[in-house]
């Protein structure tokens, strides 16, 4: 298996965007009526007309949508909503060779801030790279923990599931790569551990949402139940999955550590060295200018955090502050405006693959809408799970989140869309709003940790670390936190 041929992650996500339009001429077309709320009334967009409505309580009751008024009046909901008993068939509209090209344009476009924030943080750490200080820094990083690497992975982990459960840290994570990769090979581990540390902390924080306005508040609102409801289990799922997330990674590092032979990304992908190469610069000590230097990186990262959860940051804040720190650091380094500029485009030319894969993969999102199949699908999933006994639907409903993920990879869009049909289901089902709420937030958090939809794929350009590579240290791990959540979601109907 060694050194086998392994498809890019480019061609990865291209393929699947090939099956999604190919899905468009098998299909049925469908679409739901949506509502959104604009100037003071109620916006019904149908399939073929447009109708305007009192923007009322009554009108959202009238429509069997069980949320309350003043969340689209204060902004909470800012999205179209999906009106449940009101898909209808359309005719199809198959998406051929010139839409499967245009996608991914179309989605470099629709994803430019993300794109934006990937190149300035290549630039961000290529200057950084130039001073040495960053080798210093991590060098020192793992001569303390030397002996105790696992502490560094416990923390990461911690860290990570904080900003997922907290805010929905997803995309930003990008930034932390170049750190990681260099500070965990130094300590002997493999590529796969710094993924696994950011993209498994992050997302099983998702899965266990507390505060995240694109997750658990979104989606209880759209489900018309409190956020703080259900919030128990939640913090039971955030402890008990980050255990035995943290056991299984340790154990991991450990035995790659012991014996590098036995790491999956030397069996699978040969040797693969680390995309960020720190060069040794002689003379390089931590003087005023550097530990000034080392300052202003770290302070870079704490500001992104503290300015996305507090103050609602998002991608053109967050570039702008990587932007504003190659600059600063530039100017105290004391480089030439010349170098500085050739430098920094090097550093962003260097993750401009990493944006490709962005680009198709929001194209895939794009063929699925323009052809008018994402509706279908969720209509076909409801009937799926209709008529089912308590537990056996809300389980069956995490694996139709599961499921569903992989075709709309946004949380906040994939609850404006499905709770308020979902929930319906389970007032006729007996299920709690706040478990279905539960439910969702489990199959979306499994789901974005594979889906080529969404950051896995960008994510492990980064790193050097294959898909096949990925899922065959994931799988063990997903299908142990499935269990997991098949248990709490029984917990939560009948213990809780």
């Amino acid at each position: 298996m060694k050194n086998r041929k392994l498809l890019s992650p480019h061609t990865i996500i291209f393929l699947v965007l090939i099956l999604a339009a190919i899905g468009t001429w098998i299909l049925p077309a469908g679409k739901y009526d949506a509502i959104s709320y604009s100037d003071g009334k109620f916006l019904i967009e149908g399939p073929k007309n447009t109708e305007t409505k009192p923007a009322t309580q009554e009108t959202l009751d009238e429509l069997g949508i069980r949320i309350e008024l003043s969340k689209f009046t204060n902004g909470d909901i800012f999205k179209p909503v999906t009106v449940p008993n009101t898909y209808q068939r359309m005719e199809k509209k198959p998406q051929g060779l010139i839409a499967i090209f245009l996608a991914p344009i179309k989605g470099m476009i629709e994803a430019a801030d993300i794109i934006i924030l990937v190149l300035i943080i290549g630039g961000f750490i290529a200057v950084f790279n130039e001073s040495g200080v960053l080798e210093i820094g991590i060098a020192s990083l793992t001569q303390k923990l030397q002996g105790k690497e696992s502490v560094l992975i416990v923390l990461l982990l911690i860290l990570m599931a904080a900003g997922g459960t907290s805010f929905g840290m997803s995309e930003e994570t990008i930034a932390f790569y170049p750190v990681l990769v260099p500070a965990f090979l130094i300590a002997g581990y493999d590529l796969l551990i710094p993924i696994a540390v950011v993209f498994v902390g992050v997302h099983i924080g998702q899965m266990a949402s507390t505060t995240n306005p694109f997750a658990s508040i979104i989606a209880s609102d759209t489900a018309g139940v409190s956020w703080t409801t259900g919030i128990i289990v939640r913090f039971i799922a955030l402890g008990t999955t980050l255990i035995l997330s943290g056991i299984y990674i340790i154990r991991y590092g450990s035995k790659v550590k012991k014996n590098p032979e036995l790491s999956l990304v030397t069996k699978l992908q040969g040797k693969t060295a680390s995309p960020f190469k720190m060069e040794h610069k002689e003379g390089v000590n931590l003087d005023f200018k550097n530990s000034l230097l080392l300052i202003i990186f770290l302070s870079t990262f704490i500001i992104m955090v503290i300015g996305v959860s507090k103050y609602g940051w998002w991608m053109e804040e967050m570039s702008a502050i990587f932007l504003a720190s190659s600059i600063l650091s530039a100017f105290i380094m004391r480089i030439k405006e010349s170098d500085f500029i050739k430098t920094f485009i090097q550093g962003a030319a260097d993750l401009i693959g990493v944006s490709l894969i962005i680009g198709i993969a929001r194209g895939v999102t794009i063929i699925m809408n323009d052809g008018l199949i994402i509706d279908t699908i969720l209509h076909s999933a409801s009937g799926w799970v209709e008529g089912m006994p308590p537990f056996l639907f809300v389980v069956s409903l995490m694996l139709v989140f599961f499921v569903l993920t992989f075709f709309i990879s946004s949380s906040s869009g994939l609850a404006v869309v499905s709770m308020p049909i979902m929930s319906g289901l389970g007032v006729i089902a007996n299920v709690p709003a706040e478990t279905i709420v539960t439910a969702y937030l489990f199959g979306t958090g499994m789901m974005f940790m594979i889906a080529p939809t969404g950051m896995i794929l960008p994510s492990l350009a980064m790193v050097n670390v294959t898909y096949s590579t990925w899922i065959k240290f994931l799988w063990p791990l997903l299908a142990m936190l499935a269990v997991m959540s098949a248990i709490l979601l029984y917990a939560d109907l009948y213990l809780i």
